[in-house]
């Protein structure tokens, strides 16, 4: 090959390099439980083996709805993990609580641990619409104080948050909370665009996690990895497909 003729080459590798790589880093896989430690196990989901090297297990214990002045269990017994470390969620549907409610919560945290689980802390998982974060970040600091010495508290959020969520109540949340995990999907379907909303996390100064939904997509996006408050993944486990 001519001289002339290495020089194109090159420059055409130089001109192709950037466009391979950033290809690379757009593909997106399908989430395999497999290759996580963190998960959440609702009521109805079957055990699965990745729960054998599970690190951390997010655990549904009950519901708070409107118009009910008590919890509504959602798990039929005690749960005994002796692996892995706990975190005992609720999820919620309204901040009405009325005080029956705050000592079953106390109750369930109680005798948890009790049962021999180590138990991380609390979450609360609730839909908190973007522009109303100061009352909802009001709420869990008059929960955290209610919480025994040494439990935490975690809850899971909403990708607009990082978007548009005001600043004020962005560092309200910020003081009240432990960590944040940011759900990438919403039911069974994972929300499209979910990257942009990602690209704007250096507005949320929270220690947070993304929630990805098994066997869904996930893409990461340049610059999460360096992120210093990313904490990880949380993996929603999904039942086997039938058949």
């Amino acid at each position: 090959m001519s001289t002339t003729g290495r020089r194109r080459l090159r420059l055409a590798l130089a001109m192709l390099l950037p466009c391979l790589v950033c290809t690379a880093c757009a593909r997106s896989t399908i989430v395999d439980a497999n290759r996580y430690d963190a998960f959440w196990l609702w009521a109805g989901v079957q055990s699965q083996p990745a729960l054998a090297h599970a690190r951390t297990v997010y655990l549904l214990d009950a519901e708070v709805r409107p118009g009910h002045a008590a919890l509504i269990q959602q798990r039929p017994a005690l749960p005994h993990v002796q692996q892995a470390e706990v975190w005992m969620v609720v999820r919620v549907e309204t901040l009405d609580w009325t005080p029956a409610i705050y000592a079953q919560v106390l109750a369930d945290l109680a005798r948890w641990r009790e049962a021999g689980n180590r138990i991380a802390g609390l979450q609360i998982d609730f839909d908190a619409r973007t522009h109303h974060l100061e009352a909802y970040a009001a709420f869990l600091r008059d929960l955290r104080q209610r919480l025994p010495a040494g439990c935490r508290l975690s809850i899971t959020g909403l990708l607009d948050w990082s978007s548009h969520g005001d600043p004020q109540g962005l560092d309200a949340l910020a003081g009240a909370v432990d960590e944040v995990v940011l759900q990438i999907y919403q039911g069974r379907h994972v929300i499209t665009g979910y990257e942009t909303y990602l690209a704007r996390l250096d507005r949320l100064k929270i220690p947070f996690r993304i929630g990805l939904l098994e066997g869904g997509e996930w893409r990461q996006p340049a610059g999460l990895a360096g992120n210093p408050y990313f904490r990880g993944f949380v993996v929603f486990l999904e039942n086997p497909a039938a058949g």
